[in-house]
């Protein structure tokens, strides 16, 4: 081939083009397909990084060095108990930051006295310690959270879901609960705690209200106990043992922020069959751009042969057709790497999550269009260059 009869990068590109242009409808229709596969996998791929960086946000912010110790069961099978003072022997540990507990009582919270006995709505009552709230760095949402002075006395705070099934939005001055036929005033109202799901359905009364109003034994059901970062699994492996010397095996010790990572595993897992079925989409739509252009040379055999007659080699028209294959295959990448995007931020902006799209997701979208439209381009290509010029004016 001689210098004069070498097509530019932007030849190629404009005649490419033009066959577009001249199908619009079709065109689209094919890019369509494209675009499906490369917004589902943009979107799949956007959305859980998103939530997983909400995650790791909230996790930052919560603490991941928060540790559970609840009781277990006996080698005979009965429910075993904490030690009353197995809250200040953890305390004692050198690397624990806070240690605080929470203890279950016998007794229900109604709304009223005229609430049948049977209707508890499986709120449970917790006796708590006044550093509860540091220690879980929960929030209040309205009132009070409980303090020396309002321990003593027949006072609750009220976990988020306790608070909606008792009907009570907010604490005010004149807000009770009648709790073991007493009326309890309510004096906050907790916001959900992440970490200790379990609070959120709870009544909280003070120790020492709970020991001399509700027969509190004051067994601690649950310890909780903030670690230093660097020492987490150090202190893991020994509060068994430090809660209940005697008998460790009967405690159970927990990091509550592993359910959190649990359930992220979990969300991943989705998140790859998810990206699945937005391959096989961008499978379909590669077909689709295969069948167009098949097509195409078909219904455009007269304009291949004049071009062969007026002096296009055979290299000039596979050219033409791959470049029309790659730039309809760019179009539907494009428009679905937007598309894609868009979503992603609709929908961490509904859910209060930052808005995060890897620019791998996007460059590999690209990058597979570009593989597809070649691959769906090679043969159309091949079929139109050998087709010879009197064959081609000779379709009628």
């Amino acid at each position: 081939m001689t210098a004069s009869s070498r097509l530019l990068p932007r030849d190629v590109a404009r005649v490419g083009a033009a066959g577009l242009r001249t199908r619009p409808q079709r065109a689209v229709l094919a890019a369509l397909g494209i675009a499906i596969g490369i917004a589902a996998m943009v979107c799949v791929v956007g959305i859980a990084s998103s939530s997983r960086e909400h995650l790791d946000q909230r996790l930052a912010r919560l603490g991941t060095n928060l540790l559970k110790v609840t009781p277990g069961e006996t080698v005979v099978g009965d429910e075993a108990h904490l030690t009353t003072d197995s809250v200040d022997m953890v305390g004692r540990i050198p690397t624990v930051v806070s240690v605080t507990a929470t203890g279950r009582t016998d007794t229900h919270v109604y709304r009223n006295q005229y609430i049948p006995p049977a209707e508890t709505g499986s709120i449970a009552v917790l006796a708590a310690r006044t550093d509860l709230l540091s220690t879980l760095h929960a929030r209040v949402a309205s009132g009070t959270w409980l303090n020396s002075a309002t321990a003593a006395y027949p006072a609750v705070v009220l976990g988020s879901t306790a608070a909606t099934r008792l009907g009570i939005a907010a604490a005010t001055p004149d807000m009770k609960v009648w709790l073991d036929h007493q009326w309890f005033t309510v004096v906050g109202v907790l916001d959900p705690v992440t970490l200790t799901p379990e609070l959120d359905n709870a009544a909280l009364i003070g120790w020492q209200v709970a020991k001399a109003n509700l027969r509190f034994d004051g067994y601690p059901t649950t310890i909780y106990t903030r670690t230093r970062d660097d020492a987490v699994e150090a202190v893991q492996t020994v509060l068994a043992r430090t809660a209940n010397p005697e008998h460790p095996n009967e405690v159970k010790v927990s990091r509550p922020s592993d359910a959190l990572a649990a359930r992220e595993a979990a969300d991943t897992t989705l998140s790859g069959l998810l990206l699945g079925l937005g391959a096989v989409a961008l499978l379909v739509g590669g077909v689709g751009v295969a069948n167009t252009m098949v097509i195409s040379v078909l219904e455009r055999r007269a304009e291949i042969g004049l071009r062969r007659a007026l002096g296009a080699t055979r290299g000039h028209i596979r050219l033409q057709f791959l470049a029309e294959s790659q730039l309809l295959s760019a179009l539907g990448g494009a428009s679905g790497a937007v598309i894609g995007i868009l979503l992603t931020t609709g929908y961490a902006g509904y859910q209060g999550w930052p808005t995060v799209v890897p620019a791998w997701v996007t460059a590999g979208g690209v990058l597979a269009t570009l593989a597809i439209g070649a691959c769906a381009g090679i043969y159309p290509a091949w079929r139109a260059a050998r087709l010879s010029p009197t064959e081609a004016l000779a379709t009628p």
